[in-house]
């Protein structure tokens, strides 16, 4: 593949067709902001997922001297945490959410899950680097991806009970879907991936809110996409309960 123009679409407005939905693509900053020492990656590479609606950044762009991105609020207060080391990342050892959401399938599910809804749940992140001196975000650390790839499998609705405003879901969002960190952008998604990673959780968390009973599914599965620049309609939701699946999501 050469540049990314050539198989990455560049939009002139801010909205993007879903196919056979109603639903578009609203571009919005995520608020994942790098650290200071982040590295600039192969531009060709990456494409961009900013208010402006340019898939395709620029060098300068990504290193401007404009206001960087703002920088999530801090952890809701009483949300549930979930503690990863680098003893539980090598081991794939997905006990830590375990002990979160252990009653989940249960007979007081649903009252677990308006608990998760209501509390919130984050992660607390004891990574050690080899070296020290790695500027790499943990976004970027395979062994780290790796193990919320398979906690991904496992608990794939996992994104609508994170604490949005603390920035859980666009960590979560960046450590499943390409992207690059930018000083000023903060996470510069791939957009089409970012795009497939967002419908696929729309059609497990809409069932799932709607199996446990939570209300107006509809309004949180569109809220959790919206945190990610997402527009979706209710023809697409209508489709859903049209067709819905023969073994629901748990």
């Amino acid at each position: 593949m050469a540049a990314a123009a050539s198989f990455f679409p560049v939009f002139s407005c801010s909205h993007r067709r879903i196919n056979s939905t109603n639903s578009c693509v609203s571009s919005r900053p995520i608020s994942l902001s790098p650290s200071p020492d982040a590295r600039v990656r192969d531009m060709a590479a990456s494409v961009a997922f900013n208010p402006s609606g340019n898939f395709n950044p620029s060098l300068e762009d990504l290193e401007g001297d404009s206001p960087k991105v703002a920088q999530p609020l801090p952890p809701t207060v009483g949300r549930f945490e979930i503690l990863i080391n680098n003893e539980v990342i090598r081991d794939l050892d997905l006990s830590p959410v375990h002990k979160i959401v252990e009653n989940i399938s249960h007979d007081d599910a649903a009252a677990k899950v308006k608990e998760l809804l209501q509390r919130t749940v984050g992660f607390a992140i004891d990574y050690e680097r080899e070296d020290p001196s790695d500027p790499r975000e943990l976004t970027e650390f395979p062994d780290l991806r790796l193990w919320f790839v398979r906690m991904d499998a496992c608990f794939p609705w996992l994104p609508v009970v994170l604490d949005w405003r603390a920035g859980e879901l666009a960590r979560y969002a960046a450590m499943l879907v390409p992207h690059q960190m930018s000083m000023r952008m903060g996470v510069v998604f791939n957009p089409e991936a970012l795009e497939l990673f967002v419908m696929k959780k729309v059609f497990i968390v809409y069932p799932w809110l709607k199996q446990h009973k939570i209300p107006k599914p509809r309004m949180k599965t569109s809220d959790m996409a919206r945190m990610l620049g997402f527009g979706i309609g209710d023809d697409l939701y209508d489709l859903i309960d049209k067709h819905p699946n023969v073994r629901s999501c748990s």
